[in-house]
């Protein structure tokens, strides 16, 4: 059962991360959101939750390269809701280059947010998860856990670490109760997407439509961007009672991509 449980999901207040928090509140979860917008947009997002979904929602303004802010965040949803039973690590950053030009800060920082956050937030959680007995720990990857792409070297470091980090907490946490697994999508558009369309633009030398259809959906057999929705119903499932026999599993939603 979902409802009743407490879900945090970590950079939710866009794309995949907010369609996993309003799925999961759609079943009767409450929910802690993520992300850095200004105060006044946070707040109405907060309350439109609320409103829309019936259940309690928080806003957390935490940095998701700050090992001390997630702890902070953690610590103060469990006061606020008793516990938090279901974890999304979502927050992600993009940049593409060329490696020989990669910028250093580029590479620590989608390091600290794509992978470092989500081993501080499972850490943090941890503890909660093992003495009740149940928790779900889902990770969103990408096909770049699995597979790689030129331009991508932090990312696609990123992604495969958070692949490994999901399978040794899934051993770890095995008779804790507690499952722990990542989706893998494929190209999913979301303003992360449309933001590297740019930077590809320039280490490809490409138009923006060549980029969409010759490099994004051309890696999919299907020729079609996976939605925000089909990712959401995955996570949501994940974090139910069905899923329980389900752990340490890098699951890809990705129209084909990796299966060629």
């Amino acid at each position: 059962m979902i409802r009743g449980k407490t879900a945090l999901v970590t950079g939710s207040t866009s794309g995949i991360g907010l369609a996993v928090l309003q799925a999961l509140a759609a079943q009767g979860a409450n929910v802690a959101m993520n992300g850095s917008r200004p105060a006044e947009e946070a707040e109405e997002a907060r309350r439109r939750i609320e409103a829309d979904y019936s259940v309690e929602a928080l806003y957390f303004p935490a940095d998701m390269s700050s090992p001390l802010e997630i702890a902070q965040m953690i610590a103060r949803a469990e006061q606020a809701f008793g516990s938090v039973d279901i974890l999304v690590n979502n927050a992600g950053v993009q940049f593409v280059a060329p490696i020989e030009d990669f910028p250093v800060e580029k590479w620590d920082q989608i390091i600290a947010v794509n992978l470092s956050s989500a081993f501080h937030a499972i850490r943090a959680v941890a503890p909660g998860m093992k003495s009740r007995k149940w928790g779900r720990i889902i990770n969103i990857a990408s096909a770049h856990a699995l597979v790689a792409s030129p331009f991508k070297s932090a990312y696609v470091a990123a992604k495969h670490g958070v692949a490994g980090l999901t399978k040794a907490v899934a051993l770890e946490m095995a008779q804790d109760g507690v499952t722990a697994n990542a989706i893998a999508p494929g190209y999913v558009w979301t303003p992360l997407v449309e933001r590297q369309i740019p930077g590809t633009m320039r280490a490809r030398d490409m138009t923006r439509e060549q980029v969409i259809e010759e490099v994004l959906l051309k890696a999919q057999p299907t020729r079609e961007f996976v939605t925000v929705e089909q990712v959401a119903a995955l996570a949501v499932f994940l974090a139910s009672d069905d899923a329980r026999g389900i752990t340490g599993a890098i699951l890809s939603m990705d129209g084909g991509w990796t299966a060629q």
